[in-house]
């Protein structure tokens, strides 16, 4: 690394972290002791062999991923731990160097402990507000529909996600294993989002590859693609994309980890930044990747030789991709040029 030897903490460079789900955001040590409180008995993948083994190379792989989310949901009892788990996202974020969280949530999933997904949303923007008051991290929700139910599940959760527009949620996803079901269905849903004014944030392009981005950018109108990593296999929707300003939450940790490429080296976040795209690096599921945010960079640091001066453009492209509020982002982006000159 020529002039740039020293490398610089990557944890004290600003940054704003756009792809965390909910319950993935749980700390380990969380996890375990809510599970010991009320007697859950946790699979040994979540406790001894932590983090698991996982890929969802097939439909098999992804329905174990998809089992040790629900369990490690299952232990979320009280609004006691709910705030907890808020704090903890917010902490380990603000250690990491983030100075801003979209963290994503699908109210269904909780409604049936927390008396319905409208006092479960409440409770979860109650959390954040607090969260954030206390650790100085900006905070905001992303209401997320369920690919794997029915879409019109998800038109009464994007109709909830637009009551909320301006207090507290900035956007609306759809998440799950990118495999099941028929995007195009989703978009009714999409369009309540869209008049509301949220920003339009669907997983495509991990599990699937650049077909499923053109169908999401296509009949969903993604704003922002939660992955979309596979862009960089098809080089005229690469374009497309970069064109069109879409930036695209790249999670490698989690993209090694479920499969999608045999080693980090071959994440091809170079392809992606050599064509103009912008990309916002994210944890996704720290719970089950091992791996918090600024460790992304770190990753991507050590596995494509990135300088300093590329992983602060990082930063600042998870600034300008994110929902932050202007003086959230003049304050990460003055804090990311001040990071560049530390001596």
């Amino acid at each position: 690394m020529s002039g740039n030897a020293r490398r610089r903490d990557l944890r004290s460079l600003p940054k704003a972290h756009l792809h965390l789900h909910f319950t993935g955001s749980m700390r380990h040590e969380t996890l375990l002791e809510l599970a010991q409180r009320d007697g859950i008995a946790l699979p040994e993948s979540l406790v001894s062999e932590w983090p698991p083994q996982l890929s969802a190379a097939d439909e098999k792989g992804w329905f174990r991923f998809q089992r040790l989310y629900d369990v490690a949901r299952s232990v979320l009892r009280t609004p006691d731990d709910v705030r907890r788990l808020v704090r903890e996202a917010a902490e380990d974020d603000a250690r990491d160097g983030g100075g801003w969280l979209e963290i994503q949530v699908d109210p269904s999933g909780y409604a049936a402990m927390f008396g319905g997904v409208t006092a479960f949303t409440d409770l979860v923007l109650d959390c954040v507000r607090d969260a954030s008051a206390a650790t100085g991290v900006g905070m905001a929700v992303v209401i997320a529909a369920n690919r794997t139910r029915h879409p019109l599940d998800a038109r009464t959760l994007a109709r909830l996600a637009a009551q909320y527009a301006g207090r507290g949620v900035v956007g609306f996803g759809l998440s799950n294993d990118e495999r099941r079901g028929s995007t195009t269905d989703f978009a009714p849903a999409f369009r309540i989002a869209e008049r509301a004014g949220l920003m339009l944030v669907p997983h495509g392009g991990e599990l699937r590859g650049p077909e499923h981005v053109k169908v999401c950018v296509d009949a969903l109108g993604a704003d922002r693609l939660g992955h979309g990593v596979r862009t960089a296999e098809d080089p005229d929707l690469l374009a497309r994309v970069v064109d069109a300003g879409i930036p695209l939450e790249v999670c490698p940790v989690s993209n090694v980890a479920l499969g999608v490429y045999s080693d980090l080296s071959s994440v091809p976040l170079p392809t992606l930044l050599e064509a103009g795209a912008t990309v916002a690096l994210g944890a996704d599921d720290p719970l089950l990747f091992g791996s918090q945010l600024a460790a992304q960079y770190a990753t991507m640091r050590a596995a494509h030789g990135l300088t300093d001066e590329q992983l602060a453009e990082l930063a600042r492209m998870s600034v300008r991709a994110s929902a932050a509020p202007d003086d959230v982002r003049a304050r990460l982006l003055s804090g990311i040029d001040d990071w560049l000159t530390e001596d």
